[in-house]
């Protein structure tokens, strides 16, 4: 029912956009999702020719067209900062309802405190991982919002705590090496620029910089606790790789042993033969299959065992080129500087940046190791927080009459 629902409610907000969104027809979302279907169309009619065995009997368009679903979410929210705050609020909940339900409750995190990796039943660790990371990085950017003093003041301060107490647990027993990496470099982005953020108003607001130091150190006081809690996973996950290391540093591939990570830096190599040999429009949809399926060189088992690439934006080169990819990169400069000027222009709430200023940084880096965007997760979190971050810069663009890249004038 959700899936159809979902389905129904993207369709809906792209006809919604194109009959009553005036200026937003010509914004640059919708001008990029007409260009990625023209690419896979291009990808496709050009692989019919080259390799037409290998291509699937229709361009399959849903696979990169389903990365825009944020523009129905963008319509429905109007701009609304209250309604996005409620939505993202109410994902959390389900997320953790999700969990716990299809983790068999109590069962997989007793399995995981005792230092077994989990995945609580939804598709796998790493997908798990993710959306935990993506949720107390979330918790970690409005801790201010739900600290302060008013209305249920200590009930939002208790509910808050737990909660992102459960995240961070959940970042940790799901041992996830790709999403600690990432969840540790937005994080550290985040400190960054709210100290940066503290140091400009510390004149003007101190209680607000007080509350927030106290924010701060109560999640670095977090971090510690688990940190001790969980020393020995921590060090058996990071250190199991050494040997693997160690050949990339010394460029012995042969050397690179077929583990989890060994799997992923040859079936990398592998991707970059294959992009070399079609770099401008890619191999079509089935792209990332056919490098795991027909590299000779990889062992059977690979070959039998694995169908993507563990990489994002590798799995975009082979499939789509680098049409493809920049069409992501645009969208991804759109969405950065748009955010930044709809913060700058008292559009977005500050703390509302600051948290898709972390969560770029730590999907970016956590794409890098496995391919989210291909799965329901992926687009699930990030259909959630682009249409969040999406409707405020088409409100400011709106309001001020500015576009994202220059100026426009208004028609009166």
């Amino acid at each position: 029912m959700g899936q159809k629902a979902g389905t129904l409610m993207a369709l809906l907000g792209l006809f919604a956009v194109l009959c009553w969104g005036r200026e937003l027809r010509t914004s640059a979302p919708l001008w990029l999702l007409w260009a990625i279907v023209l690419v896979q169309l291009l990808s496709w009619g050009l692989g019919y020719l080259h390799h037409p065995s290998w291509v699937p009997g229709n361009p399959e368009l849903d696979r990169m067209a389903k990365w825009f679903l944020f523009i129905g979410m963008a319509w429905w929210l109007g701009g609304s900062s209250r309604l996005t705050f409620w939505v993202w609020a109410l994902a959390l909940p389900g997320w953790l309802l999700a969990v716990w339900l299809e983790g068999h409750g109590w069962q997989s995190w007793q399995r995981g405190l005792a230092g077994q990796r989990v995945d609580f039943g939804i598709h796998n660790a790493q997908h798990v991982a993710m959306l935990f990371g993506a949720a107390a990085l979330g918790l970690a950017s409005f801790a201010p919002r739900m600290l302060r003093a008013g209305r249920l003041a200590w009930g939002r301060r208790l509910a808050w705590g737990v909660i992102a107490l459960v995240c961070l647990a959940g970042v940790v027993v799901t041992q996830t090496r790709g999403v600690w990496l990432a969840f540790s470099a937005a994080a550290l982005v985040m400190l960054c620029s709210w100290a940066w953020r503290a140091w400009q108003l510390s004149g003007s607001v101190q209680g607000a910089t007080r509350r927030g130091w106290a924010a701060a150190i109560g999640a670095l006081l977090f971090i510690v606790v688990l940190a001790a809690a969980f020393h020995d996973t921590v060090e058996r996950r990071v250190m199991a790789e050494r040997e693997v290391i160690a050949s990339v540093i010394q460029g012995d591939w042969s050397g690179v042993p077929y583990s989890s990570v060994g799997i992923r830096i040859h079936s990398w190599r592998a991707a970059t033969e294959w992009i070399a040999e079609r770099p401008l429009v890619g191999w079509g949809g089935k792209g990332r299959s056919l490098v795991m399926k027909q590299t000779e060189w990889l062992p059977e088992s690979v070959r039998q065992g694995f169908g993507h690439l563990h990489n994002t934006f590798l799995e975009v080169l082979v499939g789509y080129g680098l049409l493809g990819a920049s069409v992501v990169a645009l969208l991804a400069v759109w969405v950065a500087r748009g955010t930044w000027l709809a913060w700058r222009g008292g559009t977005m709430p500050g703390d509302m940046a600051l948290f898709g200023a972390g969560f770029f940084v730590f999907f970016m880096i956590a794409n890098l190791f496995e391919s989210y965007l291909a799965f329901w997760s992926g687009g699930y979190v990030f259909t959630l927080v682009m249409g969040g971050l999406v409707t405020h810069i088409w409100r400011w663009q709106r309001t001020t009459g500015s576009s994202v890249f220059g100026r426009r004038r208004v028609g009166r």
